[in-house]
């Protein structure tokens, strides 16, 4: 059984140096059991920490199956968010990041979405 992941962008950040962009494959097709990996990868850094404003960008992965809300994978580039299976893990830094399913299952079709947030004093600002 083939399995196809529709991979969107929805990028949610910005800033006085304008709209952080990404690039992305559109699809990945996967077998039941096989390792996919879908990487995101930004204009740029958006895993940085800016003491004169106390600010900080947030990168994290949601799915969204059919007809529900989107479902929060990953936060922190690599923290798998609770209940989420162990097979769904999360990497990268800077602006380069991936998405690994390991041992893919067929409920796991979704679309997929990287994330990308700013926070000034711990409020997040500029997302959509």
């Amino acid at each position: 059984t083939e399995i196809l992941l529709l991979l969107l962008i929805f990028l949610q950040n910005m800033s006085s140096r304008g709209q952080v962009t990404v690039t992305q494959p559109g699809a990945v097709s996967s077998a039941v059991g096989e390792t996919v990996s879908i990487s995101c990868t930004t204009s740029r850094d958006v895993s940085v920490y800016t003491q004169v404003f106390n600010s900080y960008h947030h990168l994290s992965w949601y799915q969204q199956k059919d007809g529900e809300s989107p479902k929060l994978l990953i936060y922190w580039a690599s923290s798998r968010q609770s209940g989420i299976p162990s097979r769904f893990s999360g990497s990268g830094s800077n602006s380069d990041f991936t998405l690994t399913i390991s041992g893919i299952q067929a409920e796991d079709a979704a679309v997929y979405y990287c994330q990308s947030h700013q926070y000034i004093n711990s409020q997040r600002v500029f997302t959509q």
